[in-house]
């Protein structure tokens, strides 16, 4: 009582403040009161599961390449294998600082209720190894060609075009250019579409908690999502689609953020049970991101002939992990 009273005194005293220091303290007031206010959870979590999936478009503006692009040659090439090489050190990143982290911290803490004698590192060991191993049989089975025919379908797109350049009127290469996408790509945003899933988890759970842990929740997956974004195109231009083609998947793999989000809202009273019974997804996509970086992407930028482009790409790798290192530090701190 006796603060209060001196601190309606204070503000007595100074009534005669300037209208910026009046409306600073209403703003902080504001800020401080802003986390009790009455809302609907369900509203914050869709907007904020959307606009994290509208990240996926982001990379559209940023990169000039288009989808198709022969990465052995041209500055393009070039430039896609620098974009490649960062999109490795992001997934990298994203395993190694963030899932991994984050699976075993929520392992730990299911397995100290359950059982004692249990330890997350196998729970979570086995379920990188799944990732991993499905992700290998899917691209086995789905692989349509072998390196031979890609390398003799390669010099027949070449001879065709120099007989276009000759006016020859063969038309045999454009139908070949649009025909399919690699698997590679697909397998990407199988992963994403699993990934978005659980950012949609926690954007759900965090808007449940008040308005201002969701919104601040949101802002750290958007942030952490952009250089993830960024990679994710590059792998998918690598995979032969082209930007707007690209762009489309992105969006579409980015509706499972929504449906984790409703998931979320709409369990909420069971929300243990549902962070116990998806605790699985956290490794499983790090083995699929996995598999990805070091199967899919990384054996072909190793080809690399330049040592300075090598250089170059060995920088973009670090530096991919380095931005995701950064991320998860701020985020987490």
């Amino acid at each position: 009582m006796e603060f209060q009273t001196q601190q309606e005194s204070f503000q007595f005293d100074f009534s005669n403040t300037s209208d910026s220091e009046i409306w600073f303290r209403n703003l902080f007031q504001s800020v401080n009161s802003f986390s009790s206010l009455d809302y609907n959870p369900w509203v914050g979590s869709v907007i904020g599961s959307v606009i994290v999936g509208l990240s996926g478009i982001f990379p559209l503006l940023v990169i000039p390449i288009d989808g198709g692009v022969n990465i052995t040659k041209g500055v393009n090439g070039d430039r896609l294998k620098l974009l490649l090489s960062f999109a490795v050190g992001g997934l990298l990143g994203d395993v190694f600082l963030h899932l991994l982290p984050e699976a075993w911290d929520l392992q730990s803490k299911h397995t100290a209720i359950r059982d004692m004698h249990e330890h997350p590192s196998m729970y979570c060991g086995l379920w990188v190894l799944t990732g991993l191993l499905v992700f290998i049989i899917v691209e086995k089975l789905f692989a349509r060609e072998n390196p031979e025919k890609l390398a003799e379908e390669v010099k027949l797109k070449e001879k065709a075009k120099e007989a276009v350049k000759n006016n020859n009127n063969l038309k045999t290469t454009t139908d070949d250019d649009g025909k399919g996408k690699e698997i590679s790509g697909y397998l990407n945003l199988m992963a994403n579409v699993i990934d978005n899933f659980t950012h949609g988890l926690a954007v759900g759970g965090s808007f449940l908690l008040s308005y201002r842990v969701g919104v601040l929740t949101t802002l750290a997956i958007l942030v952490h999502e952009v250089p993830h974004e960024v990679g994710d195109f590059a792998i998918l231009l690598r995979a032969g689609f082209s930007r707007l083609d690209a762009a489309k998947a992105q969006i579409v793999t980015a509706s499972s953020s929504l449906v984790g989000a409703c998931t979320a809202v709409a369990f909420s009273g069971a929300a243990d049970v549902i962070e116990q019974k998806t605790s699985w997804i956290l490794p499983f996509t790090a083995g699929g991101f996995l598999h990805i970086a070091m199967v899919t992407v990384l054996p072909e930028l190793v080809e690399e002939k330049s040592r300075w482009e090598s250089f170059k790409q060995l920088l973009f790798l670090i530096l991919g992990i380095g931005v995701m290192a950064l991320l998860t530090y701020v985020i987490d701190d």
